[in-house]
């Protein structure tokens, strides 16, 4: 971490935290009322949630990540910004949804180009298993939606496959074949430095069906 990133955890990380520990978020005490809570999980250096948040000022804004640059950063950023509509929590993923966040109160998740994983031996470590889709899916809404991108093609059909056991999700958007990056998702830095390096990019929405 740089310096200015160090300084951004003592200083800036408590103004944009949420409680730690086993504690049920309230989001309308978080952000007031508000159309829209959503939610990235591993987002990176933070650009596609910054530039989410600044394009929907009435929604609320959460980001979980674990990688302390990619926070300090964007820490840095939303001062700079002046945005109130965003939340981080510096923990995994899963401690964050099963202790944190209540049952069916999200309205989006985000998951945009979560480690691979290429090995074989190593696709147990995958984020996209059935336990955390299981998890995942029981804290959004019923209408919610869960977005994930990826540029590995093997993940690609992984993602499928899981969903695919999921009653309780439905396609709406994408398929494991090429499609175009959504307008209304902003591109991430590592997305930018794939394309550039001329990764294929598959898009996928599902959407949450019942409650059940």
């Amino acid at each position: 971490m740089t310096a200015g990133q160090h300084r951004a955890f003592a200083e800036l990380l408590p103004r944009y935290s949420i409680p730690s520990g086993y504690v049920g978020l309230n989001f309308n005490k978080m952000f007031g009322r508000c159309e829209r809570i959503v939610v990235e999980i591993g987002f990176g250096d933070g650009t596609a949630l910054l530039d989410m948040a600044g394009a929907h000022p009435t929604w609320g804004c959460v980001g979980v990540e674990v990688y302390r640059p990619g926070v300090g950063n964007l820490l840095l950023r939303l001062a700079d910004t002046g945005l109130s509509n965003v939340r981080i929590a510096v923990d995994d993923a899963v401690d964050v949804l099963r202790g944190r966040i209540p049952q069916e109160s999200l309205d989006e998740v985000l998951i945009l180009f979560p480690d691979p994983w290429p090995k074989k031996r190593h696709h147990k470590r995958r984020l996209v298993q059935p336990p955390f889709v299981d998890l995942l899916v029981s804290r959004l809404r019923t209408g919610g939606r869960l977005r994930i991108a990826t540029d590995w093609a093997d993940y690609a059909q992984h993602i499928v496959d899981v969903m695919d056991d999921e009653p309780r999700l439905r396609l709406v958007a994408g398929t494991n074949d090429l499609t175009l990056r959504p307008k209304d998702r902003p591109p991430t830095k590592y997305e930018q430095r794939g394309t550039e390096l001329g990764h294929t990019v598959w898009d996928m929405t599902f959407e949450k069906t019942v409650t059940a």
